[in-house]
């Protein structure tokens, strides 16, 4: 978990170069045992404020004092953070995305964030687009807030989007159809391909909030819910319990 990605197996990295060199990008795929082939169209890692759903606004609109990005990507969640007077980290595990970020006048850095060499301390940790996606499973939570016990400042927060993917498996008569035994339903596992690169496979999180209070309070912190979005997803504010 303490990882970063190299260039060879950096699908997204590569995606995300090629947009920021030429304006265009091709598709970026993503794989799943779980689901239907998706794409990420590349334009988006690159939106504007005024391009991004309301619950990504409303937790840049929360932030305060120095921020973390975590997961950062192409850093457009850090650009308008910045835009708006903020100290702002974007980190990254991917090399290729922390050379355009920096490119693009952040201050990005490669680093994964459970690596526990890195102890910088931040008042917001954000983490958006289902940036606690990056726990993997739900089982490595408790090693989530460790971490973030380490980086926040006193008195800092952590704001984080997710969603509660149950409704994929609901029948039309409310039933679901969820194997219980399998481990917790929103562990998905992922890969993604670019043109001749494909990734190593990984898992990606996403949690329902009852889920997240739970693991949240086990690990000492208040989880409040400041917004429901319209698919299932809602974005949580967390501090360290007092």
């Amino acid at each position: 978990m303490n990882n970063t990605i190299a260039k060879e197996k950096d699908p997204m990295g590569h995606a995300i170069a090629d947009y920021h060199k030429t304006g265009k990008a091709g598709k970026l795929r993503v794989l799943s045992s779980m689901f239907y082939e998706d794409e990420i169209p590349v334009p988006t890692l690159f939106r504007t404020f005024s391009q991004m759903p309301p619950q990504e606004q409303a937790a840049i609109e929360k932030c305060r004092g120095r921020v973390l990005d975590v997961g950062a990507g192409a850093g457009c969640h850090s650009i308008e953070l910045q835009k708006r007077g903020h100290q702002v980290l974007a980190i990254d595990i991917s090399e290729l995305s922390v050379q355009v970020m920096k490119e693009r006048g952040l201050d990005a850095r490669l680093v994964n964030f459970f690596d526990e060499t890195f102890t910088d301390k931040f008042d917001t940790i954000l983490l958006a687009m289902n940036g606690i996606g990056i726990v993997g499973r739900a089982e490595n939570l408790p090693r989530f807030f460790q971490s973030a016990k380490r980086l926040l400042a006193p008195g800092g927060q952590i704001l984080l989007d997710s969603s509660d993917i149950r409704y994929i498996f609901m029948n039309e008569d409310g039933s679901m159809d969820i194997n219980l035994a399998a481990g917790y339903y929103g562990e998905v596992d992922y890969k993604m391909r670019y043109r001749n690169i494909t990734g190593e496979p990984f898992d990606w999180l996403y949690i329902d909030f009852d889920t997240l209070s739970m693991y949240a309070n086990e690990s000492g912190f208040d989880c409040e819910k400041c917004t429901d979005g319209e698919h299932y997803n809602y974005l949580a504010k967390l501090t360290i319990k007092k």
